[in-house]
């Protein structure tokens, strides 16, 4: 019997799959510059049964003989997400076939799933790669010092990944990563949030990370920003940038929280955007 199909993209030599790792729920309070009846109204325009629930992808890249990982998902954290082993195992991967882990930044529902329930590393074989300035803002005292209670909480956490991932791990600040593979700072989210582009042969694919967290709200209003965004203003200057320039040129997307049909277009009407996933 065949085994479940996730969703593909063939970019050159590089096969790209999204992975789910389930969902997390936010209160559309959390978003800024928009009223959260006005939030809610355009979740439910858009078909969405639960206008308060976040997907979380993860993309499986293979090719040029690396099996590589971009993000890890929540792993269970605070009840969230936690299915994308079960979905490595479905797509024929093992974790210790992972020889790559590219990180577009160190939030809970993307380190989770990098350790095991028992805090051990979830992917022995893999190195970590993460923006310099990313590593370093999690590890600052001083910015741990002056956290709330909350995200007091996710620089705990994330010191536990960096820690378990020491000896395997690289940093960047921009640039070439690997063959065909991209660095692109994409600031605001957090200090060093950044996404992969890929190109092969004539095709090339960016995963934005965390440029939107509810797609149909963002894209239509790049102005709205979330509480999770490190810098408000700046994440939505990115954002409005990014849409600007993925739209122009017809770059197929991939992002953390899309839906989970994972790849999409950005098309531009006038001065408005919308989503369009590929099928």
């Amino acid at each position: 019997m065949d085994g479940p199909t996730f969703p593909s993209q063939q970019i050159g030599e590089f096969s790209i799959m999204a992975l789910s790792d389930g969902y997390l729920s936010a209160n559309l309070a959390l978003l800024s510059n928009i009223d959260p009846d006005d939030a809610a109204g355009l979740q439910k325009a858009a078909g969405l049964r639960d206008p308060s629930s976040i997907h979380i992808n993860c993309y499986l890249v293979r090719g040029r003989g690396r099996t590589i990982l971009i993000d890890a998902g929540a792993g269970g954290f605070k009840q969230w997400g936690g299915e994308l082993k079960a979905n490595l195992a479905l797509a024929g991967v093992q974790p210790s076939e992972i020889d790559t882990i590219l990180l577009t930044h160190a939030h809970p529902d993307h380190v989770g799933g990098l350790l095991s329930a028992s805090g051990d590393i979830a992917f022995p074989e893999a190195e970590l790669v993460v923006h310099q300035r990313e590593l370093a803002f999690w590890e600052d005292d001083g910015n741990l010092s002056r956290a709330s209670e909350r995200a007091r909480g996710n620089f705990l956490f994330a010191r536990k990944v960096f820690d378990g991932y020491r000896e395997r791990m690289r940093t960047f600040t921009d640039g070439a990563l690997l063959p065909g593979i991209s660095a692109i700072p994409l600031p605001g989210h957090t200090a060093g949030h950044a996404g992969y582009r890929l190109e092969s042969g004539d095709r090339s694919l960016l995963v934005w990370g965390d440029i939107v967290h509810f797609p149909q709200i963002q894209i239509a209003r790049p102005d709205v920003s979330i509480a999770f965004d490190q810098d408000p203003l700046l994440s939505a200057a990115t954002r409005a940038r990014l849409l600007d320039i993925v739209s122009s040129d017809d770059l197929l997307i991939a992002g953390m929280h899309l839906g989970e049909l994972g790849f999409a277009h950005i098309k531009r009407t006038g001065r408005s955007y919308e989503i369009s996933y590929e099928h």
